[in-house]
């Protein structure tokens, strides 16, 4: 079963854009988009389990350029 997960992040100011291209290149993410609101990209990402998911986020993501704060939020099924 794979784990599926949004991740909100919020970047430098006028950094969205190439934030949104840059993340949409990372194996794992299957959409990544520049927003308005109180975040700047959304992206949809998915890995194995949620320890592949954590090394995502942490090695691939959150070290990309024009990036200040993400906020991984994990899709449940009820």
């Amino acid at each position: 079963m794979v784990v599926q997960a949004y991740i909100l992040i919020q970047t430098d100011v006028g950094k969205a854009a190439e934030v949104a291209k840059a993340i949409a290149a990372v194996k794992g993410v299957t959409l990544a988009e520049d927003v308005t609101g109180p975040y700047d990209v959304i992206v949809r990402a998915e890995a194995r389990n949620v320890d592949e998911l954590g090394k995502l986020v942490v090695a691939k993501v959150q070290t990309l350029d024009g990036i200040t704060r993400t906020l991984t939020c994990p899709v449940v099924h009820i």
